[in-house]
């Protein structure tokens, strides 16, 4: 998790990440989306590869990335719990400043 963590905290990562959420691309075809040099595209790819977020499949001398859903899945699922415990947690506080209000108003 740590490792997917770091690869989507960097925003050109992300951006890859959306190009191939729904369908496969060469890298080439991924390079051609940003203003950088491929190898900096190769390097990112590498990073979200090695961070198991996409696959990478070589046909000849092309390489074809992808998305993996369930790895996306199983991030999604862990980022809910920090936001699902934060509005908890916000929850709680509303309600105790809201008790507190009452019983200074009492």
């Amino acid at each position: 998790m740590e490792a997917a963590l770091k690869a989507i905290a960097e925003p050109r990562r992300q951006a890859i990440l959306r190009l191939v959420r729904d369908e496969e691309r060469t890298a080439g075809e991924i390079a051609e989306a940003f203003e950088v040099t491929r190898p900096a595209i190769s390097q990112h790819l590498s990073v979200l590869r090695e961070a198991g977020l996409v696959t990478e499949r070589r046909d000849g001398t092309r390489r074809f990335y992808r998305a993996r859903p369930e790895q996306i899945k199983e991030l999604q699922r862990f980022l809910e719990e920090f936001w699902q415990t934060g509005l908890e947690r916000l929850k709680a506080a509303a309600e105790w400043e809201e008790r507190s209000k009452r019983r200074g108003a009492k």
